[in-house]
């Protein structure tokens, strides 16, 4: 692992009073890994003492184990007895086989590493489409189900080649691996294929693309016979502010935001913020922390170890921006009392901004033609375009567990959430971490430390894309 990385674990384990070695040696007792395999470790210890592990007679060999040995001891505060769960192997047995698929997937997205890309993309595409499918239909079980199985086959580190190989594997038995097998026999999905080009799934697409609109406020418009965006110009069908918002700016707002357009919002939130407090945290999150190229907005964490520091910032950057003819619309959440041992985790009450900004085009960014004003919804050749900005304040206290709920992915998140409270009866969300046995919160002052305390291996943002 990292040189930072393995100095922090190391620190963490000798404040609890464990001895943690510089160098392998016969006293060393586990051996602990993260991201390497059991015959990595093997061949590595091999190396550093130049002979077979488990050919000095008498000598226990160690156990080689994974971080969440590691983690759960540090909760505990003392060394926990391994089980299987822990071991990468055992010195002296049958290497594992990478591809076995019950050593390889965990049954929480939150213990597995997913990257952006990955091997089984066209299944994974088809259980996605059908996830959707299945939330625009109301079902949320369903959908829940598809997305699971298609979060399993986005963490293996290899491309499935028979339907044999998925049949161990959790979440995806059933309907989906019927889906599995089709493609791998068929090449398509044929449910899939035919639900895309359905009326409903179209319409349901075209209607929450819309700024503002949720499956339920789409699923009702369709119902009164709502087809395309020119419907919504009937008088019956009131829009609040979001929506007419959205609709205005339909076109930009679908448009993906590439990472270079992220950092240029990046440059325009952090020069605006600066102005009033020079030494804030502000941190880019979302997607684009997790390493995708595009999305569909932008996030920013703002805080600082001073309060009052915070107190009215977000309104006085707002009121700037708007100044400059940047803004196009906003609306503002005060902060609210939601606290971690709520049991609906994933509420956030974080002071918030959501706007949509006027984003100068590269080429224009220093002309005079950047403001919009007039027309904003004028298609005619315009230096600007619209794109999703949320700005989110949250206290210095609470910012490990604010820039853990706001980087995703969604799934990755609800399956943390899940963890923590099947698992370890911990409610988690991005205020805090709360013992409900003991009835008090838990600090942290890092997303590591958080890990920590739930027993798991810590996954950097880029291997959250469940």
């Amino acid at each position: 692992m990292g040189t930072a990385r393995r100095g922090f674990l190391a620190s963490l384990a000798q404040k609890k009073g464990f001895r943690v070695a510089q160098e392998y040696s016969d006293a060393v007792t586990h051996v602990v890994s993260e991201q390497n395999s059991f015959p990595e470790v093997l061949r590595w210890i091999e190396r550093k003492i130049e002979r077979p592990l488990q050919s000095v007679e008498g000598q226990e060999p160690p156990h080689i184990v994974d971080i969440s040995w590691f983690t759960e001891s540090m909760s505990s505060g003392k060394p926990e007895p391994v089980e299987d769960r822990h071991r990468l192997g055992i010195v002296g047995s049958r290497v594992p086989d990478d591809k076995d698929p019950l050593s390889t997937v965990a049954p929480y997205a939150c213990q597995r590493r997913t990257s952006i890309t990955h091997h089984n993309a066209q299944i994974t595409d088809a259980l996605d489409i059908l996830a959707k499918a299945a939330a625009f239909q109301g079902s949320e079980v369903r959908s829940l189900a598809f997305t699971r199985a298609a979060s399993v086959l986005k963490s293996l580190p290899y491309k499935l080649q028979s339907v044999e190989e998925a049949k161990n594997l959790v979440w995806c038995g059933g309907h989906c691996q019927a889906v599995i097998q089709e493609i791998l026999e068929d090449g398509v999905c044929h449910e899939a294929e035919a639900l895309m080009t359905s009326e409903q799934y179209r319409c349901m697409e075209l209607l929450t693309g819309i700024y503002g609109v949720g499956v339920r406020t789409a699923e009702r418009w369709y119902k009164e016979g709502v087809r395309n965006l020119s419907d919504l110009e009937n008088p019956n069908i009131k829009l609040n502010s979001d929506q007419k918002a959205g609709l205005a700016h339909y076109t930009d707002l679908n448009q993906p935001v590439t990472r270079e357009d992220a950092e240029r919002v990046e440059h325009m939130v952090k020069d605006t913020l600066y102005r009033f407090v020079p030494d804030l945290k502000i941190t880019m999150t979302g997607g684009f922390l997790r390493g995708k190229q595009q999305g569909h907005d932008v996030d920013f964490l703002i805080t600082h170890p001073d309060e009052e520091a915070l107190s009215g910032l977000l309104k006085k950057a707002v009121d700037w921006i708007n100044r400059q003819g940047l803004l196009l619309y906003h609306t503002m959440k005060a902060r609210s009392h939601v606290h971690a041992y709520k049991r609906s985790t994933h509420m956030d009450g974080h002071e918030t901004c959501y706007a949509i900004f006027a984003l100068p085009h590269p080429d224009t960014s220093n002309s005079e033609s950047e403001v919009p004003g007039g027309d904003l919804t004028a298609p005619a050749a315009r230096a600007w375009r619209a794109v999703r900005v949320d700005l989110v304040v949250a206290p210095y206290n609470e910012y490990p567990f604010a820039l853990l709920g706001w980087t995703g992915s969604k799934h990755f998140e609800r399956e943390l959430r899940r963890f923590s409270w099947n698992e370890k009866k911990l409610s988690l969300n991005s205020h805090g971490l709360y013992d409900m046995e003991k009835n008090c919160s838990i600090p942290a002052t890092s997303e590591e430390e958080i890990f920590s305390l739930l027993g798991l291996q810590y996954v950097p943002p880029p291997y959250r894309n469940a």
